[in-house]
């Protein structure tokens, strides 16, 4: 009998990196301001949303569970960013965490600093 530990293990999943999947995303950075990685029930990916919504910011955002490519986007998105948890939020290009990092960023008005 294997223990609870490699019962919940799951099989690594190989990423690349040079592929569709990375190339849209590298692409949807590229071309937006701000691009939300998200969930449409995740309520982290809601509080990253509402922070931009405050600021009247055009948001970009991709719901992975309404994509049938989602689990391999976030797969690239684990890579990209170190984690694979949503949301995954982008400024100009650059990855600026989740949902309690923009609202963090938010709440010590950084994150408005991006968009005088």
């Amino acid at each position: 009998m294997g223990s609870v530990v490699s019962a919940l293990h799951t099989p690594m999943m190989y990423v690349n990196m040079d592929g569709p999947h990375a190339r849209f995303i590298r692409e949807i950075i590229a071309n937006n301001k701000v691009v939300i990685f998200s969930k449409s029930y995740c309520p982290y990916c809601s509080m990253a949303k509402e922070q931009f919504r405050k600021l009247d910011v055009k948001m970009t955002i991709v719901e992975l569970d309404y994509r049938p490519d989602g689990d391999e986007i976030q797969a690239v998105l684990g890579e990209m960013t170190g984690a694979r948890t949503v949301p995954r939020c982008f400024i100009n290009g650059k990855f600026v965490g989740g949902g309690t990092d923009v609202k963090r960023l938010y709440e010590q008005g950084i994150l408005q600093r991006y968009f005088q």
